[in-house]
């Protein structure tokens, strides 16, 4: 008995989620609607998913979908044939008219779901197949695409390798010296890696290279690559291994007021208010603007400027009304010093004389500077060791950097090991090593190069201690990776504060390492302290270096009193007694009672004696 064809089911017809009616043959219309598209009659950014469980069709224009080209495939044929091929070499064709013939096709998450049947390459297309995938790295965005071996690794570290790439210390731009950037690293002697991937090449990164290789070697050193923490060869660093230089840009202009007063460049005169000590003006020229190639140290003025009073007249100390200018100079942020590198004198948008001076500073690498692979492997530097004390092999190679052994199994990051193995291998072929995703060199091929040129085929060596000069009994994996500097640089970060500046309302320091401020004391650092029966070190902390004050407190009512300085005398202004005692207190304490008064509730203080 022969099987009845199914009646056309009628479907609701969405566009963009919003119902615009319904139509009798749903697979019909489907089938119409992408056969359009494919004649560019409608717009390829379109795409048509259809839900024979739910009876809906969804036409899909919006943006922001994730979308993948894919190759047609019509009677287990591509649409993809040898003659367009050599089209494309040539240059007749290109990728967009290949999408306007409708060789190839973009389908969103809706309508690969349901509607394609998906084969990886050529070899296994049948009859039953939709499209064919053009590359499987494809499925990869742009930053995981130029990671060797991201198949081999985790997840959460490709994640951490994609975020880091983007923080990488290399050449941004080839015109950084005429630029001012507000801030900007630059690598010395950057090198493209010796594994690459397709899409490294055809987005010529090697032109922008951003990291440099480095022989590794994976093993423990005494200690001090405990955790994620490498050692780093001090010599590789005196010969410029990891060098970078730091650019900031300061800028200001002479600003106009009301009432036709303006800022002056100059060197302030010493009446000036607010006029800073002499020596921070050493540097400047008779325009009051910082010499290039000046050294600048933290607090150092750059560009000398005077500006009017806030207020038209201010009284002098004899009684007479005069015009007084202000100290109002750009200086060197505290902490920031190097070598002024360009002076750039224009004009604003406003007609304003505008200066912009670029200040550089060579960034050496240094202990708690940070450094990561292309796989998520990230560390800090936790000593940076002397050549003749690390581990060399028989033909003298010592590593540039150490990494610790427990960073490789709990992390599952074997293609780490593989890039490894794989540089080892290009730097003895002079052959790059294709780590593409997917499609590109096999561990069998690294292996057998390896073995050919007379070296262990898993990466092994043996070594001998550099310190005793003795053989290392264990064999170690050692071998050449792509290492990345990052923009997390500790002399950019590190902070401390004996005394400083503190906050108006609450008289605690103030915040963050711009400004000088102090490092929170927080909740839980607290409840370690009391754990610990550190009593009078808590005290310390929370009051003695941060709002310690001493309050007049009226013994008869609780209340605050106050001292009245013209009369010089002390007295409660709730109840006018005399009962007076200091209090220390904290100052956030004082200011909350103030609080509480504010909204009508009566704070009072029962005071009891210290005995």
């Amino acid at each position: 008995m022969s099987k009845k064809p199914r009646p056309p089911e009628k479907v609701a017809v969405y566009v963009n989620g919003r119902l615009i009616g319904f139509h009798t043959n749903g697979i019909g219309l489907y089938r119409e609607l992408r056969q359009k598209r494919r004649n560019g009659e409608i717009n390829p950014e379109v795409n048509f998913g259809l839900n024979p469980k739910t009876k809906e069709l969804h036409i899909n224009t919006d943006s922001g979908r994730a979308r993948r080209p894919y190759i047609i495939v019509e009677n287990g044929k591509p649409k993809f044939t040898p003659e367009l091929k050599e089209k494309l070499k040539k240059g007749e064709i290109t990728w967009k008219d290949l999408v306007k013939m409708g060789v190839i096709e973009y389908l969103d998450a809706e309508e690969s779901g349901e509607h394609m049947y998906l084969a990886i390459s050529e070899k296994d297309l049948t009859n039953e197949h939709t499209h064919l995938d053009i590359d499987p790295l494809t499925i990869t965005g742009i930053t995981v695409s130029v990671l060797p071996f991201p198949e081999y690794n985790s997840s959460p570290r490709i994640t951490m390798a994609c975020a880091m790439s983007k923080q990488s210390l290399g050449l941004y731009t080839n015109n950084f010296q005429l630029r001012g950037d507000s801030r900007a690293h630059f690598l010395f002697y950057p090198q493209q890696p010796l594994v690459q991937t397709k899409p490294y090449k055809l987005l010529k990164f090697s032109e922008r290279p951003a990291g440099q290789n480095f022989v590794v070697a994976i093993t423990s050193y005494f200690g001090y690559n405990m955790g994620d923490a490498v050692v780093i060869n001090k010599n590789a660093i005196d010969r410029a291994l990891g060098r970078s230089a730091f650019y900031k840009t300061y800028e200001t202009e002479e600003r106009r007021y009301p009432g036709g007063q303006k800022d002056k460049f100059e060197i302030p005169n010493p009446t000036v208010g607010g006029y800073r000590e002499e020596e921070m003006y050493r540097n400047l020229g008779e325009d009051g603007i910082i010499v290039p190639e000046s050294e600048v140290k933290s607090k150092d003025v750059l560009v000398g400027k005077t500006s009017p009073p806030r207020f038209l007249e201010e009284i002098s100390a004899f009684g007479l009304t005069e015009e007084k200018k202000r100290e109002n100079s750009i200086t060197a942020k505290s902490g920031e010093e190097g070598i002024v590198d360009s002076v750039m004198l224009t004009e604003s948008p406003s007609g304003n004389k505008l200066v912009k001076v670029k200040v550089r500073s060579i960034k050496i690498p240094e202990n708690g500077d940070k450094f990561a692979s292309r796989h998520g492997q990230k560390g800090v530097v936790g000593l940076l060791a002397p050549q003749e004390d690390l581990p060399f092999t028989a033909q003298g190679i010592v590593p540039d950097l150490i990494l610790n052994p427990h960073a490789i199994p709990s992390r599952m990051t074997a293609g780490h090991i593989l890039e490894m193995i794989g540089g080892k291998a290009a730097s003895l072929s002079g052959n790059l090593i294709d780590g593409s995703a997917f499609t590109g060199d096999k561990e069998e091929d690294i292996k057998k190069v390896l073995r050919n040129y007379g070296f262990e085929e898993y990466g092994k060596e043996t070594l001998y201690d550099g310190v005793s000069g003795e053989q290392i009994e264990t064999q170690i994996f050692m071998g050449v990776i792509y290492y990345q500097k990052l923009h997390h640089l500790v002399s950019n970060k590190m902070h401390v504060r004996s005394r400083g500046p503190v906050q108006l309302l609450t008289h605690q320091p103030t915040e963050g390492r711009a400004r000088e401020g102090g490092l929170r004391f927080g909740e839980m650092e607290r409840d370690c302290l009391i754990g610990y029966g550190a009593g009078l070190l808590l005290k310390e902390r929370l009051l003695e270096e941060s709002d310690k004050t001493v309050e007049l407190v009226c013994n008869s009512c609780g209340s605050i009193a106050v001292h009245d300085h013209i009369k010089n005398r002390n007295y409660c202004p709730l109840c006018e007694g005399n009962e007076l005692h200091e209090v220390e207190m904290s100052y956030a304490f004082k200011l909350l009672l103030d609080e509480i008064k504010a909204i009508g509730i009566l704070p009072r203080l029962i005071l009891k004696s210290k005995a």
